[in-house]
């Protein structure tokens, strides 16, 4: 009997002649007119020729006896004709080196014509992220990256998360099947920062870095929340370090970003990895005060920008930093909330909807 099978999902293709013996004459006439047309016709053509037409409509009228075996010649023979394109299409590929750039796999006269740059323009949160990193930049912090997937210990542990510890239960993560974590905030670059720069304290200098990067949360979405979206974490330490440093920094950079100053509302908070923590809010630029409806702060009239606080003594152990002698702070602000602000985009899932109306909003996009 005639068969064949495609793997799709590994990119394998397996298709065999067929070896079913046809015995019934309609089919074998049908069979052979097929093939006579095969050179001259697209699969998707012979499939809807009469031939077949011809073979539905005998089926509901051969006799009961016949319908049975005349169904599976007609099936086998509907199944050939379809594997002709896959075989065809199998022919036609060249074997390539995918490991290599498309160049070196395409000869000169056959390499697609590349898109004028003029034609597009950055993605508004690349853009701003680049801006952040300049002011932060100048204000004397390193620029690190983030990762996309990391480990328990970097989410969790080396912040103070012990195994067990119910404030996990806040953190409703992506993770793998052999345990990797799709990062719900840039805080897992915390450990890798402290232990990469403490050599500065050494010398008298700060650890000062930031740290762009994507991050994930099983969301349910609405104007403000999204499951993927941007964090900035920013770590400071150095001796004699307090809160009114980490407000100050933070105000001045808001300051710069902005270009004005902004009112901002500090609220005592819990984060297991800083303490004191705060959450740190600014003024809703979408709705009046005395409106009670606003899709964007609930009718707060604040919008929570960012956690922040001290960097609590167990994460700066667990980095190799000795808190009785260096203190400093930690912040983590999201990108998307920020640009949202400074622009008057009243709905975060703006970003990554790829509607082009949008995006021309912000740069030369046609």
């Amino acid at each position: 009997m005639f068969w064949y099978f495609v793997a799709q999902s590994t990119g394998i293709l397996l298709y065999y002649s067929s070896d079913m013996d046809y015995t019934i004459d309609d089919v074998i006439k049908a069979r052979e007119a097929l093939l006579s047309e095969k050179s001259s016709k697209e699969v998707k053509e012979l499939l809807r020729s009469p031939q077949f037409g011809a073979l539905f409509a005998l089926l509901k009228t051969a006799p009961a006896e016949q319908k049975s075996q005349l169904g599976k010649e007609v099936n086998a023979l509907r199944a050939e004709v379809e594997s002709w394109a896959e075989a065809e299409a199998e022919e036609a590929v060249e074997p390539i080196d995918v490991t290599a750039p498309w160049a070196p796999n395409t000869p000169t006269e056959k390499r697609p014509r590349l898109l004028d740059s003029s034609l597009g323009s950055q993605h508004v949160l690349t853009r701003e992220l680049e801006k952040i990193s300049e002011i932060f930049q100048r204000m004397g912090f390193a620029i690190e990256e983030s990762r996309q997937i990391d480990d328990d210990y970097h989410m969790f542990e080396s912040l103070n998360f012990p195994e067990g510890h119910p404030a996990r239960d806040d953190w409703d993560t992506f993770m793998t099947d052999d345990g990797l974590i799709a990062p719900a905030h840039t805080s897992t670059m915390q450990n890798r920062m402290l232990k990469k720069y403490r050599a500065n304290l050494e010398t008298n200098e700060p650890i000062a870095v930031v740290v762009p990067g994507r991050t994930f949360r099983n969301e349910d979405l609405d104007a403000r929340h999204e499951h993927t979206f941007h964090q900035v974490e920013g770590v400071y330490v150095g001796e004699h370090i307090e809160v009114g440093h980490l407000v100050g920094t933070m105000k001045t950079f808001l300051g710069d970003y902005f270009g004005k100053e902004v009112d901002v509302k500090i609220t005592p908070f819990y984060f297991p990895f800083t303490e004191p923590s705060f959450e740190f809010s600014l003024t809703c630029p979408f709705c009046e005060p005395e409106q009670s409806d606003c899709a964007v702060c609930s009718g707060e009239h604040w919008i929570e920008l960012m956690g922040m606080g001290m960097i609590h003594p167990n994460v700066l152990r667990e980095g190799g930093i000795n808190p009785e002698i260096h203190t400093g702070f930690a912040w983590g602000f999201g990108v998307e909330r920020l640009v949202m602000m400074k622009n008057n985009i009243e709905d975060i899932r703006h970003f990554n909807s790829g509607k082009l109306e949008f995006l021309r909003q912000f740069g030369g996009t046609r």
